[in-house]
């Protein structure tokens, strides 16, 4: 195995009185960083005298991993379900904007919407590193069209569609390309949806479950064939019944293949999710929980009418309605909730004891300092 020495010569950083979050505790240790990746220590060590061209003080702070946000709608203004004529600007300014929220990467997401605006927006969202200029692009999450009319939630249900054609030619058509898509939520319960999450497996992208009225067999057979994510566990899906817990029921199901984890996505702001729920789901299956925060255009500005899509939607306080009825779309969601996936590449959020984010670093650079 090669040294850390004669890896590279570049310069590295050392992260001094660390308390770093690592296998859900604490740790008294300090952090070795080059080239942005985490060096082993005992390495560095011996092979280099433990030299630092740079040290960073963290007394008093905690290191994590940088947060990384797997559905948001938008934020600031900008819409990602709008095919405006400056898409690229608007997602840059959300990946600048979240960085002072511990963001390190995200997955713009697109509600249901017409195919125009897929055909023109995907064209423009490229997937794309992290770094001063804001936080890394991972690809697009496309929330729907395919989903459940009874749980279409906030959806426009003039938009929704089914694989009359026979599954991907009805993807293709919908959304013209799946280059730069990360995940796509579906309900699988629709006709021909197995090939269709056969085929997007295949394909390296995400199939997450939601806006379904599935039982847990047909969530079962989706994630057999392929699925491994659940959007939004809770919200909009068939309700925990103990003859059977739908897709809820996947959390402890004993027909998801040995290889497979499925990871469900929750909103923990205490408007969609009860506590209680949560601490359900996270003693259920610890692994698979992923903290999102579904946010909309309307974060970081003041209560009034916004936009979700092709809806106009009204907050009100912390809740967000679609404009003229009661559905609720979503909440003014805080940024700082989100998963927490600590890796070898050095994407990291400094805290202080009450979990306020004091420093944001992509690749072992800082890109944001509060």
């Amino acid at each position: 195995m090669p040294t850390n020495k004669s890896v590279s010569k570049a310069p590295i950083t050392q992260f001094v009185n660390c308390r770093i979050l690592r296998d859900h505790k604490l740790q008294r240790e300090d952090l070795w960083v080059r080239e942005g990746r985490i060096l082993d220590p005992e390495k560095l060590f011996f092979d280099e005298e433990g030299y630092a061209d740079q040290r960073v003080d963290c007394e008093g702070l905690i290191i994590a991993p940088g947060f990384i946000d797997v559905q948001i709608n938008g934020g600031y203004g900008i819409d990602f379900s709008q095919a405006t004529s400056n898409v690229r600007g608007g997602v840059a300014l959300v990946a600048k904007k979240i960085l002072e929220h511990g963001v390190t990467s995200f997955l713009p997401t697109l509600v249901t919407s017409p195919p125009n605006i897929y055909h023109k927006v995907l064209t423009e969202v490229k997937v794309q590193s992290g770094g001063v200029e804001g936080a890394g692009v991972l690809g697009c999450h496309l929330e729907g069209p395919f989903i459940s009319l009874e749980k279409k939630g906030a959806h426009p249900e003039q938009y929704l569609r089914s694989f009359q054609s026979g599954g991907m030619l009805d993807l293709i058509e919908t959304y013209g390309t799946l280059d730069n898509v990360a995940m796509v939520t579906l309900a699988p319960e629709l006709p021909n949806s197995e090939m269709v999450v056969r085929e997007l497996a295949q394909r390296g992208i995400t199939v997450s479950l939601g806006h379904s009225v599935a039982n847990l067999s047909q969530a079962e057979e989706a994630v057999q064939n392929g699925a491994s994510f659940i959007t939004h566990l809770f919200n909009a899906m068939l309700p925990f019944h103990h003859r059977d817990p739908g897709i809820v029921g996947l959390l402890t199901s004993d027909q998801v293949p040995q290889d497979r984890t499925v990871f469900y996505g929750m909103i923990a702001d205490g408007i969609h999710t009860n506590s209680a729920a949560l601490r359900i789901a996270h003693r259920a299956h610890p692994t698979g929980l992923v903290l999102v925060t579904d946010a909309i255009t309307a974060m970081g500005l003041p209560p009034g009418h916004h936009t979700l899509g092709q809806q106009v939607i009204e907050i009100q306080g912390l809740h967000a309605y679609v404009a003229g009825t009661k559905t609720l779309s979503g909440s003014i969601a805080t940024m700082d909730m989100c998963v927490r996936h600590f890796k070898q590449a050095s994407d990291l959020v400094l805290l202080d004891d009450a979990l306020n984010v004091r420093a944001t670093y992509i690749a072992g650079q800082e890109v944001w300092r509060k």
